[in-house]
Formats: C-alpha cells, sequence, structure tokens
C-alpha cells in the first residue's frame, strides 16, 4: 500500500514580543512592522500583503489554535518551526513554547524543529547605504550546543506531537559549516552529535531522525555553500536531506520580477536531480512565492544588488501553486524511498513573499490548493 505522502510546513516565529527584538527594534516590536509599511517598488507589484486574520500575536494560544487547525483542515501534518538558538541563549521560543504548546488542539498537528543556526544580520529593514551589521552569530560552542539539546529533550522531543520521521525525533539543522565551525571540526562535530543521540536514547525516547537543509545558492550574508555533501553527510550520521526554499538551487533571471511557473518548472527538475545526487532520502520542497521586497527600506530606490534588493516573483496565483504542488509530490513518492514528505514554504514568511496563511486577496487559496493535494478526499 502507498505511504501517505507527509506535508511539513515551515514556521518563521516573528510575529510575537521578544526581548532581544526590543533591544534592537524597540519594545513590542515585530515583524508585522515590515509587512504593514511595505509598499510597491514598481508598477504592478502586489505590496503590501494584508493579514485576513489581522496582525496577531502568535504567542497567544488563540491566534496559534486558528493557525493549527486552518493547517489540519487542509492536509498539512506538520509544522517545522524555525528555531534559534545562539551562544547565550534562545531567541523567538515564544511563539512556539507559549502559543503552539499551549493551545487546546496541539494534538492536531505534529511540529518539529529546524536549528535556523545562520548568523542574525541587522536586515529588518536592510538599508542600502551601510554594510548590515551581526547581531547574533550562528556558530556555537558545544557547551551551547549541550544547552540547547538539552532544552530540546525536556521541552520538546517528550511531547506528544512531535513528529517522528521513520520512527526518530526530525531534528532538522539549517547550517551545516556554522555548526561544524562552532563545534571545532568534523571529528568533534561527528563526536557531539553522536553523544547527542545517546543522550536521546538514555531519556527513553529512542532514535533521533537528523535532517540537513543542503543548498547551493547563497542567500542570507554568511551563509556557506556545503561542498561533497554526501561524504560529509554520512561522516556526521544523517539520516535525509532536504531544502528550505527553491532560491537555493534556482536563481531568478528577470528583474523586478520572473515567472512563478518558469521558476517551478526549473526547480522540480532540479530537485529531481538533487533526489538522484543524493545517498540519503532527500524530502523535496514547494516554494509559494518570492519579495523580500518588506525587507527592505521603503525610501531607498529597489534595484538588484543583492538579498534583499532582490528580483520578486509574480504569477504565483493558487493555481499555478497547485501544479507545484502536484509535481513535488509525485516527486516525492518516486524517488523517496518509502519516506514520502514533502516541504512547502512557508506559513507565514510574509516579508519574503512565501506563505500559506491567509491574506485578503486570495482568502485560504493556497491552503486550498494543499487541501486538493493532500487531504483526505485525494489521500
Amino acid at each position: 500500500m502507498q505511504t501517505k505522502t507527509e506535508v511539513a510546513v515551515y514556521y518563521f516565529p516573528n510575529y510575537h514580543p521578544d526581548a532581544r527584538n526590543d533591544k534592537w527594534h524597540g519594545r513590542g516590536w515585530t515583524e508585522w512592522e515590515l509587512v504593514k509599511r511595505a509598499e510597491p517598488r514598481f508598477a504592478g507589484h502586489a505590496q503590501p500583503k494584508v493579514p485576513l486574520w489581522g496582525y496577531e500575536d502568535e504567542s497567544d494560544p488563540q491566534a496559534m489554535a486558528r493557525k493549527i487547525d486552518a493547517a489540519a483542515d487542509h492536509g498539512i501534518d506538520c509544522f517545522i518551526f524555525d528555531w534559534y538558538w545562539y551562544e547565550d541563549g534562545p531567541y523567538l521560543h515564544r511563539g512556539l513554547e507559549e502559543g503552539f504548546l499551549q493551545a487546546g488542539n496541539a494534538d492536531r498537528l505534529k511540529f518539529s524543529l529546524m536549528w535556523a543556526n545562520h548568523d542574525w544580520i541587522d536586515i529588518h529593514p536592510l538599508t542600502r547605504a551601510l554594510q548590515p551589521a551581526t547581531l547574533a552569530s550562528g556558530k556555537v560552542s558545544e557547551q551551547a550546543f549541550v544547552a540547547a539539546t538539552e532544552h530540546m529533550i525536556e521541552r520538546y522531543f517528550r511531547h506528544p506531537s512531535y513528529w517522528r520521521v521513520g520512527g526518530g525525533l526530525y531534528f532538522s539543522i539549517y547550517e551545516l559549516m556554522n555548526l561544524v565551525e562552532g563545534l571545532g571540526g568534523l571529528d568533534e562535530t561527528k563526536r557531539i552529535l553522536g553523544e547527542f543521540r545517546e543522550r536521546v536514547r538514555q531519556a527513553g525516547l529512542g532514535e533521533l531522525h537528523l535532517n540537513a537543509v543542503v543548498w547551493g545558492v547563497q542567500i542570507l550574508p554568511g551563509e556557506k555553500r556545503i561542498d561533497n555533501p554526501n561524504e560529509l553527510l554520512d561522516l556526521l550520521g544523517f539520516d535525509s536531506v532536504t531544502s528550505y526554499v527553491w532560491l537555493h538551487h534556482v536563481g531568478l533571471p528577470e528583474f523586478p520580477q520572473s515567472d512563478y511557473g518558469a521558476w517551478r518548472d526549473e526547480a522540480v527538475a532540479k530537485m529531481s536531480d538533487l533526489a538522484d545526487e543524493f545517498q540519503l532520502p532527500y524530502f523535496p520542497n514547494v516554494t509559494m512565492g518570492w519579495d523580500t521586497s518588506p525587507r527592505t527600506v521603503q525610501s531607498d530606490k529597489y534595484e538588484p544588488i543583492g538579498y534583499q534588493y532582490m528580483a520578486t516573483v509574480g504569477g504565483n496565483t493558487p493555481a499555478e501553486f497547485e501544479t507545484a504542488l502536484r509535481q513535488t509530490k509525485a516527486l516525492a513518492e518516486q524517488k523517496s524511498g518509502g519516506l514520502n514528505i514533502v516541504t512547502i514554504n512557508a506559513w507565514n514568511e510574509w516579508t519574503e513573499g512565501s506563505y500559506l496563511e491567509p491574506d485578503t486577496v486570495h482568502g485560504f487559496g493556497y491552503l486550498e490548493a494543499v487541501r486538493r493535494i493532500f487531504g483526505p478526499s485525494e489521500g
């Protein structure tokens, strides 16, 4: 019998007050401020995006419960939370810990973590006049790694809604080379990851499923391409590979706006190649859109000078997105080796133009597309 294809959607938790953001941007700041202030930067540019549910606080369990119900009702199996922990501790945890975990319906949806261990750069918004400062380094020491993973074991891995893949607790790492450099090299990283696995076993939680996000095109400042990925992943003991966004593999040729359909076709072909190239199971990705202009200073001239002053995507209607879902589901079922999983970017990357949450233009259109391809009636 065909294994059901699971749908895991990335969740970006910068829509609640956080102590670091209070320090960097002012008390009570959230990324909604950038969403509200976005302007059209060229003729036909569809900005600002307006959330149908308003600018809600994701750390409110009632607000999160609405998200959980909408996701579960439309064929989504899991939120993969972008998860932050720097040398001096956590960042952006309240959406998960006070929102999701305290929601009365948290049993309707699985959750898991992707350690977004990239450098946190001062790009909210980015001015083109200055080199942005690094506000927090993504590299962590062994001591910080142990503190972070002990927090995972105690706070998340024991929860009945934590997502398991192939029987193992799914834990993904975004920036492998930052991890390796922070932990002191490949041999040390192998040892530390092995000890992490053993601590999970000793806690009575079974096995980990370690996933690596692997990509080729640099996006955020400071990210590094992985060379010889199969050798590296084997050495470090990873179990699978996935992608975060199509732009990590396929660029956007036309400025100020590239066509979604052409981008999709190239991305699906690239992911098929990746599934063949990786020795580990590869979970293909669907990206809903791309528009980083809300993260730019709106009064600065919008020219193609790099992230985030870069090409956007147009024509990413729910119908075109549905085609991407259908093609990617077929790819996952053909080449997954039995672990049929598709990741989607994203639930709420509003300031990167890639979100499933309903807006005032398309309503629930993107979620309805997911339901038609992955929901129970199509299962």
